[in-house]
């Protein structure tokens, strides 16, 4: 391996990491901070919640492509440079832990969803079609986003040890990595976790008290009359 080379490689994972898309996005299209309402979670579904489904979309790819982007770059070229398995794995960590912990937005981040997707479709697009079926299922039967997210973190990892039938090669390494994501997924889930126990936590699709309001594009104060 040079050491060098994947040093810099997982510097920059990093940095394209901490690209905040949901502030980013929300800045550009003239929306609130998501930061600012709701969950206060810079992500894709809570950008939603600002009544913008093109923001909200847009959030999402981008975020998944920060985690796609780096590991396929690494499978694609990594090879001529002397890198290997071992820097994919370091690099798609680096990529989850920019999302989580930004240095351009104050070390405060998402909970990592969307790029734990992109990390796993880059990883193998099987991995990643698998994960995300078994995301989709969960919501669409509980209806529960946050639970989706939870129960796909635990099986990402048991679905890349399946790959020793003969679907791909299995890495240790990588497998060490999409464990820890999967942790740390889970951890970021924590206050959904309480929520999901005392029966509180918001269903898809269900009523907002605060959407008629639409906290991404704030108008001021009323007149009285």
């Amino acid at each position: 391996m040079n050491y060098a080379y994947s040093t810099v490689a997982v510097l920059l994972a990093y940095l394209l990491g901490s690209l905040s898309f949901a502030v980013i996005v929300s800045r550009v299209l003239g929306l609130s901070d998501p930061r600012s309402y709701g969950s206060k979670n810079p992500g894709a579904t809570n950008v939603l919640r600002s009544g913008s489904k093109v923001a909200a979309v847009a959030t999402l790819a981008l975020d998944g492509l920060k985690g796609w982007l780096p590991v396929m770059l690494l499978k694609w070229f990594g090879a001529d440079y002397g890198l290997g398995d071992g820097t994919v794995a370091a690099v798609a960590l680096a990529a989850f832990l920019g999302h989580l912990y930004p240095v351009f937005f104050q070390f405060k981040g998402g909970k990592g969803v969307a790029t734990a997707a992109g990390v796993l479709l880059g990883v193998n697009w099987v991995l990643g079609v698998a994960t995300l079926a078994t995301w989709a299922i969960v919501v669409f039967f509980m209806r529960y986003v946050s639970l989706g997210s939870i129960v796909a973190a635990v099986f990402a990892p048991l679905f890349y040890l399946l790959g020793h039938r003969g679907a791909w090669y299995v890495d240790n390494r990588i497998e060490l990595v999409l464990v820890i994501i999967s942790a740390l997924l889970i951890y970021r889930h924590r206050e959904n976790i309480a929520k999901l126990l005392k029966g509180t936590e918001s269903r898809l699709g269900a009523a907002k008290a605060g959407n008629a309001a639409n906290p991404g594009k704030p108008t001021g104060k009323r007149r009285g009359k």
